[in-house]
């Protein structure tokens, strides 16, 4: 069908997203540009949900090669060493960043900035905000920056399409009408809403992802999908599971099992701690959450959030274990950029989560993603700024967009089949389901992609676990594009 062209937007570069890294695009665009999102509260945004913090060493006796030390170590052999280097180089200006927008970090009783610790850290490295609240905190600040910009056009809607002729984009389409455009940024989250067991927003499925794969756009390392250990386990599963952050494990809090004992290193990384209790719940066991006896303060005074969230479901945290399961909670692949955001089709860029920037390699390092979405927000607008007067004709006549839908009833097949622990048996019989729909339904297709990379990688990599092809082969990211799947 014919599209009803937005031409007042015409030729403006469109950052799609408004959590951190699409907010971070947005005030460093340098003339007008448009925002869209389907929201502009920080609702519907994983940045909001954060708990934990960023990661940046600004720490005594910490520095920037400690922090890619770890992050490479939690990688697992896929990492970029060189984006590596620059993003944990580039954490304290970003706190920096952070404090000139007005959020306000915490501090210790000596004035300096308070430090979380949580897994797989060598330092305590994580400035937060609001107790476990820092993502609300932090985007609310950002927020009121970003309104008080005149050349951002705040523009409530949703993508639908990416018109692309030739490898070349050419325009977006909204649920409100096209726009032509040659620059786009997208920052749109991941794709945890896809699992039955998830600590993201159920409305984040890799649907945009989709979009640009549709469009020409290469996917790397799609079967990194990490489980944060422990999502609080409640009667209803149907709806997003409330997280527990890490930074409880990081206080002195420990996992025990149903007759009290403990059974894995708190403060190992993810990948180890969540195989750890996703192998006991097999069992028949009951994994908790054992946060009664933090030392300084009781529970619900170190983390006021989570403390909400826990007695609106039943339990007292300060007084009872909390049961507790591993949850879909953060994707490694995405998008394949260059170090300054830019997809393989020309005239996208992608930061955040969307994105994979070679930060995270297999196993995201706790509290890194907000630092990367911030900087990764910054760079992509930067470097539309210095190509956004690209010569070049622009239709301004609206295409005929294709169509697509986004139902997706096989949560619980994700969980099943693409979860912690994976066989080729597992793969294969969701692949059977999920193939025949990729062509029409974005859900599919994303999920697809995560099937099809997890096939064709058979070890045992960071998030990425075969249960049916142990060790390790030769590091190697996996680059996929539509054609590269049997569709």
């Amino acid at each position: 069908m014919q599209g009803h062209t937005l031409s007042r937007y015409a030729g403006l570069p469109v950052i799609i997203g408004a959590g951190l890294a699409g907010l971070m695009a947005a005030l460093e665009m340098d003339g007008p540009c448009v925002l869209l999102a389907p929201s502009f509260t920080g609702e519907g945004t994983s940045s909001t949900l954060a708990q934990g913090g960023m990661a940046a060493a600004v720490g005594p006796g910490d520095s920037p090669a400690n922090h890619a030390k770890d992050t490479l170590q939690a990688g697992a052999g896929l990492c970029d060493p060189a984006i590596v280097q620059r993003i944990t180089e580039a954490g304290p200006s970003a706190v920096e960043t952070l404090l000139r927008l007005g959020v306000p970090l915490a501090r210790d009783e000596n004035g300096q900035l308070a430090l979380h610790l949580e897994a797989a850290h060598s330092h305590n490295r994580i400035v937060f905000a609001g107790g476990d609240r820092s993502g609300q905190v932090i985007l609310q600040h950002i927020l009121q920056q970003a309104r008080r910009k005149a050349n951002i056009h705040w523009l409530q809607a949703t993508l639908e399409g990416f018109h692309a002729p030739d490898g070349v984009l050419q325009g977006i389409w909204s649920s409100v009408g096209f726009i032509p455009t040659r620059h786009c940024i997208l920052a749109s989250g991941g794709c945890g809403g896809l699992y039955q067991h998830t600590t993201s927003p159920l409305s984040n499925r890799g649907v945009t992802l989709a979009l640009a794969a549709w469009a020409g756009a290469t996917v790397r390392d799609m079967e990194f999908t990490q489980f944060h250990p422990t999502a609080l386990v409640t009667p209803d599963q149907t709806n997003r599971l409330s997280l527990i952050s890490e930074a409880v494990r990081g206080t002195g809090a420990v996992l025990r099992l149903d007759d009290g004992h403990r059974f894995t290193e708190e403060l190992a990384p993810r990948d180890v701690v969540s195989r750890a209790i996703a192998a006991q719940l097999r069992e028949g066991r009951t994994v908790f959450l054992d946060g009664r006896s933090l030392p300084d303060a009781p529970f619900s005074t170190r983390f006021p959030g989570i403390t909400q969230a826990c007695r609106k479901a039943g339990f007292d945290p300060d007084t009872q274990l909390l049961p507790v399961q591993p949850a879909m909670h953060y994707h490694m692949g995405g998008l394949k950029v260059d170090q300054t955001g830019r997809t393989t089709l020309k005239g996208l860029w992608a930061c955040g989560e969307v994105a994979c920037t070679g930060l995270h390699g297999a196993n995201r390092l706790a509290s890194n993603s907000l630092l990367e979405a911030l900087v990764g927000g910054q760079w992509a607008g930067q470097d539309v700024n210095a190509h956004r007067d690209a010569a070049g004709p622009l239709n301004t006549t609206a295409p005929e967009r294709p169509t697509f839908t986004t139902d997706w009833p096989f949560r619980a097949e994700m969980q099943q089949h693409l979860g912690i622990l994976r066989t080729r048996t597992e793969l294969e019989n969701f692949l059977e389901r999920a193939l025949p729909q990729a062509r029409q339904n974005l859900c599919a297709l994303t999920a697809s992609f995560i099937g099809w990379a997890a096939l064709n990688r058979p070890e045992q990599r960071g998030a990425h676990w075969r249960e049916d092809a142990p060790g390790l082969q030769s590091p190697r990211h996996l680059d996929l594009q539509m054609n590269d799947l049997p569709l």
